[in-house]
């Protein structure tokens, strides 16, 4: 009967015992249970019966092969490892065999190296990159991968770009005087009533540790006419290209859209569905921004318009219109070299420590949430979103920003959670609701300040 410590004991007797058994065996499972548990192997270990298992007809214990092979690092071993890898149609076995090429770590395997840069899978080329860049002040291995900058895929572009040309793009880009944690103080607890985009001016580079928002959806609303669907994105865009700028390194803008109807003229007319968080994305992108993840905002069926009323009726195919009963929260990060460790490693210890995310947290990227309603703002955040949106992406005394304020949940909440926010509101309806529903710090410390005008505003906010 196979076992781990049967294994280990034919390994470490080093006479080829191991091997012999393998070559015994007639059933794959039990090939692949003796590679998958031969563990560490000393450099001395008689390694001939892996090379055969490189061209099994089952690609597992090709892979398991090829992994053990890597732990033996030997010269010796790098032609017959690429022409095996020139044969090799599985991309796991590929990769794998590349990863014991570059566990080398010697300088006969840079050609081999070299060669397979040229192959068409990114995935092939990245595993070969890693393995040359412990070579990295060679000049041969810069000089090969440095062109690697165009080429056609985004994630091997990325990988080249950071590694050498990355430093010299952000010594022009504009930089905060204060730290990653930090924000300025005539920011902190702060509500405009003004057009985001003045207001953004006179809002200092890199501010901003967390934007959450809604923006007002398409002709939907009175406050929210633009004359055309293409004017209104291309609005958006400049607001989060604004927003990316006053945004810290590498943090996080979540920006809550759906899909919207806009009412047919008359009968012998369609209404028109615009899919804005599909649309906004690529303006998103363009401007510095991220992708990370979608949240899917769940509302019970109760709260939401019926338009699967006359389906029910006569259940004609081509009719089927379903309730829509989710929005979209699309999570983006400002882009950068830098990994999220390092925006967490800014904070001191007490700030981390009070920032942990309580039990109870969501796992999925589903969140069923009743919706809010109120007389005075058709569509207000509800405080179990917001709550959830920043303790997960902000840290205590965080400034968070809404530019389409509302009703203020995002600011109220923030305050709540221990963080300052700022907030940026057109209608004059909102922002007097908004100031009517503050209440007077006992203390007088983090007062609210709201400003009418841009004017006040400004000179606030300038010396």
């Amino acid at each position: 009967m196979l076992t781990k410590e049967y294994i280990t004991e034919l390994k470490n007797k080093g006479n080829g015992d191991l091997g012999y058994l393998v070559n015994g065996l007639k059933d794959n499972p039990s090939i692949l249970y003796v590679l998958e548990n031969m563990g560490y192997l000393p450099k001395n270990f008689d390694s001939s019966f892996l090379f055969p298992l490189l061209t099994h007809e089952y690609h597992k214990i090709r892979l398991a092969a090829a992994k053990n092979i890597a732990k033996i690092n030997k010269v010796e071993n790098l032609e017959s490892l690429y022409q095996i890898f020139e044969n090799e149609k599985d991309t796991s076995v590929r990769r794998e065999i590349v990863s014991a090429i570059g566990r080398l770590r010697k300088k006969e395997n840079k050609p081999y190296l070299f060669k397979i840069l040229k192959d068409n899978d990114p995935k092939i080329v990245c595993q070969a990159i890693r393995g040359l860049l412990v070579f990295e002040n060679d000049e041969d291995v810069k000089q090969n991968l440095e062109p690697l900058v165009n080429h056609q895929n985004e994630m091997v572009r990325t990988v080249i770009y950071k590694q050498y040309f990355a430093d010299e793009a952000n010594k022009d880009k504009p930089k905060s005087s204060l730290s990653h944690t930090e924000t300025h103080s005539f920011l902190e607890n702060v509500v405009v009533n003004g057009d985001v985009l003045d207001v953004l001016k006179y809002v200092p580079t890199e501010s901003v540790h967390l934007t959450f928002t809604s923006p007002p959806y398409y002709n939907a609303r009175d406050y929210s006419i633009y004359p055309s669907y293409k004017a209104y994105l291309e609005f958006l865009a400049e607001v989060f290209k604004e927003t990316h700028r006053i945004t810290k390194e590498g943090r996080f803008l979540i920006v809550n859209t759906s899909p919207i109807i806009i009412p047919r003229v008359s009968r012998s007319h369609s209404s028109k569905r615009y899919p804005i968080p599909f649309d906004l994305h690529p303006y998103l992108v363009d401007n510095g921004w991220e992708f990370i993840d979608d949240i899917i905002w769940q509302k019970p069926d109760y709260s939401v318009k019926n338009r699967i009323g006359g389906f029910m009726q006569h259940k004609k195919p081509l009719m089927y219109k379903p309730n829509a009963v989710t929005e979209y929260l699309m999570v983006y990060r400002k882009e950068t070299t830098k990994l999220i460790d390092w925006n967490i490693r800014s904070y001191d210890k007490e700030t981390t420590k009070q920032s942990i995310v309580p039990d109870g947290y969501e796992t999925t990227n589903v969140w069923k949430i009743d919706p809010k309603f109120d007389k005075i703002h058709s569509a207000v955040f509800p405080v179990e979103l917001c709550k959830r949106v920043i303790q997960y992406y902000s840290f205590k005394n965080d400034l968070v920003f809404d530019p389409f304020a509302g009703s203020g949940t995002v600011g109220k909440t923030a305050k709540l959670l221990g963080r300052k926010f700022f907030l940026t509101e057109k209608e004059p309806t909102y922002f007097d609701y908004m100031k009517s529903q503050a209440k007077p710090n006992i203390l007088g410390e983090f007062e609210t300040q709201f400003f009418w005008t841009m004017e006040e505003f400004v000179n606030h906010v300038l010396p």
